[in-house]
């Protein structure tokens, strides 16, 4: 028998007595080192891959998808007491002084689709997709600061130390690729998430699931590239030493991280071809890169989205784009404006893109952020009005296989301050696993005495967006 063969044996016999119930047999390491995962799917799964579209900071629902025309009779108008009462917001100062008001949007709104889905005016783009995307009203969270709210939509915790759902699902039912990781990482704004890379890490699950950050231009992954004057032939002879020596080690110590670090060495020596053929986008068509509005040489959320589809073709299992700035206490006009049209067209033409290319069926498209912002106004700046963080009710938007297309499913009442239907992040955090063909009650990990799960101890399938 093989070292290779032990390695996988002992770690099958492992997770036999580990985690039987959650998908016997399946190699924890397969998806780093290229091989397809027996896997811990528990029903015929709907889709194979998922491009989570974060918009960090909170965009306001209000403004873009969640039309409410009660609101705007009531713009200006001091805010009922019944609706405060109880309630807790971030920044408490601004609406400590006195009573604040509604606040109506400026915004157009019309009907697009079959089933006349509303879209604001900052959203053409995806209006003229709107047959093909669902959204979600009324989606409700539990922090109302960025961090542990971020956290909370990318791990099911407000505390550190979680897994992200990327590396749930890449534990769960391993990747397709052989050269790059199951789960990837795009990052575009003026800054990075707050929370880092808390958001996308392992946490207790072993560190080989973790989200891999990729850059769009220059090298994919920093310090990927063979040092000057390093040929082929003298790294190979360096990495298979440095496999020797850590094959050594874990005979004698069985510790899953050198499984981890092996793998790791492997697929970073794959990816020095794989990982610039993927970010060289001179290949696609300019008619392909004028429907994502890509402009080449220049990192922008419009590249992420098309290597987000890049990353699916290769068999990718789970791919995050960051896109900040969406934080908009001062002023809801024209900062929404911009960020709005860096992200409108290039969302609108991934979906259109992985339908004309028969990716769509397999797979999800989720876009939305941590929470969404208040039908109260916040005044920070004399002649500017913008929006607090808001928890109770939220938009998301999805696209993609196993899912109801051209309809809303939740709601809010007719100011856009509470759910009519409630629908909360772990119920959004079950569905995709879902589709994945993992039941969320079953996908577990032990951990300081205690079986852990992305959805914790809630979790429901919001069965109006299941096909």
């Amino acid at each position: 028998m093989t070292f290779d063969d032990k390695l996988t044996l002992a770690r099958t016999r492992r997770q036999l007595f580990r985690d039987c119930g959650v998908g016997v047999g399946k190699m924890a390491l397969a998806t780093l080192l290229g091989e397809q995962a027996f896997g811990a799917r528990h029903h015929p799964a709907k889709i194979e891959h998922v491009i989570y579209l974060f918009m960090a900071g909170g965009p306001s629902h209000l403004e873009m998808l969640d039309y409410k025309p009660e609101l705007v009779k009531w713009d200006a108008k001091p805010t009922p007491d019944s609706m405060l009462k109880g309630k807790r917001f971030a920044f408490m100062d601004s609406f400590a002084k006195e009573t604040p008001k509604l606040l109506g949007t400026r915004r157009k709104f019309t009907q697009h689709g079959r089933n006349g889905t509303w879209f604001s005016d900052l959203l053409p783009h995806m209006a003229g997709v709107a047959d093909d995307v669902t959204v979600l009203q009324g989606v409700s969270t539990e922090n109302f600061n960025h961090g542990p709210a971020k956290l909370f939509s990318n791990t099911g915790s407000f505390r550190p130390g979680r897994p992200a759902i990327g590396s749930w699902v890449t534990y769960g039912i391993g990747s397709e690729s052989k050269d790059m990781p199951g789960y990837v990482v795009l990052q575009s704004g003026p800054r990075g998430p707050r929370g880092g890379a808390s958001l996308w890490g392992s946490g207790f699950l072993p560190t080989a699931y973790q989200g891999i950050p990729f850059l769009s231009v220059g090298d994919p992954i920093l310090d990927l590239s063979t040092p000057k004057g390093v040929g082929n032939e003298e790294q190979r002879q360096t990495l298979d030493a440095i496999r020797d020596l850590n094959k050594v080690r874990y005979e004698a110590t069985a510790d899953e991280e050198i499984l981890t670090r092996i793998s790791q060495y492997e697929m970073a020596y794959r990816m020095q071809s794989s990982g610039p053929e993927l970010i060289d986008l001179s290949k696609e068509s300019d008619a392909t890169k004028a429907l994502y509005g890509v402009e080449a040489g220049k990192p922008s959320y419009a590249n992420n989205c098309l290597l987000a589809r890049r990353l699916v073709e290769r068999g990718v299992r789970f791919v995050q784009l960051y896109h900040t700035d969406w934080d908009h206490h001062d002023d809801i006009t024209k900062p929404l404006d911009k960020v709005s049209r860096e992200i409108d067209q290039p969302t609108a033409a991934l979906i259109t893109d992985l339908k004309q290319r028969g990716l769509l069926d397999k797979t999800l498209v989720i876009w939305g952020g941590e929470f969404g912002r208040t039908p109260m106004g916040e005044v920070r700046e004399k002649g500017k009005i913008g929006r607090n963080h808001h928890i109770d009710a939220y938009s998301l938007v999805m696209a993609g296989g196993g899912i109801n297309h051209g309809i809303t499913v939740g709601g809010t009442d007719e100011l856009g301050f509470s759910p009519s239907e409630q629908i909360e992040v772990h119920d959004v955090h079950a569905t995709i696993l879902h589709l994945l063909g993992i039941n969320h009650l079953k996908l577990t990990y032990r951990f300081q005495g205690r079986d852990f799960r992305l959805t914790d101890i809630k979790g429901r399938l919001i069965d109006k967006l299941l096909a």
